[in-house]
Order: C-alpha cells, then structure tokens, then sequence
C-alpha cells in the first residue's frame, strides 16, 4: 500500500512512563501519520483500512468526514 503523508515532527520522540494511559496501559505511536493527536495513535488509521493496492492517497485530516482523495501522480522536482 502506498501513501503521501506530510509529517511536521523535527525530531524523535522519547517516550516514559508517564506516557502509560492509566487505563489502557499502554503507548501507542502513530505510523499512518493521520492521527489528529499525532505522534500519539488516535485510531484514524481506520480511515486507511480499505486503501487499492498501488494507489496513493491523501487525506484531510481537518475535514470532519475525513475526505480520502486519489492522487493521479507525484512529481519529484529536480534537486
């Protein structure tokens, strides 16, 4: 499956302890780079579930539907 992700992280994330949900028990990272409480996992990568094999995607994360759209081609500029 391929996908655009735009990220705005600089840097890594250290994650401690006190990143345990006192209820869950656990620390989940996104790696889909849709969550809304990035770098945290919030369970958009549901959003994702259904994505065609060798199609790429964007998605917009501030829509409240969370539209999906086909990207029809990438161009790389020349560096």
């Amino acid at each position: 499956m391929a996908r655009e992700i735009t990220h705005d992280a600089t840097g890594p994330l250290k994650l401690d302890e006190e990143d345990l949900d006192d209820e869950k028990g656990n620390v989940a990272v996104c790696l889909c780079g849709l969550s809304e409480n990035y770098p945290f996992c919030d369970g958009s990568h549901r959003a994702a579930e259904d994505e065609e094999s060798g199609v790429r995607y964007k998605y917009e994360n501030d829509d409240p539907d969370g539209e999906r759209r086909e990207i029809a081609e990438i161009i790389f500029a020349d560096e």
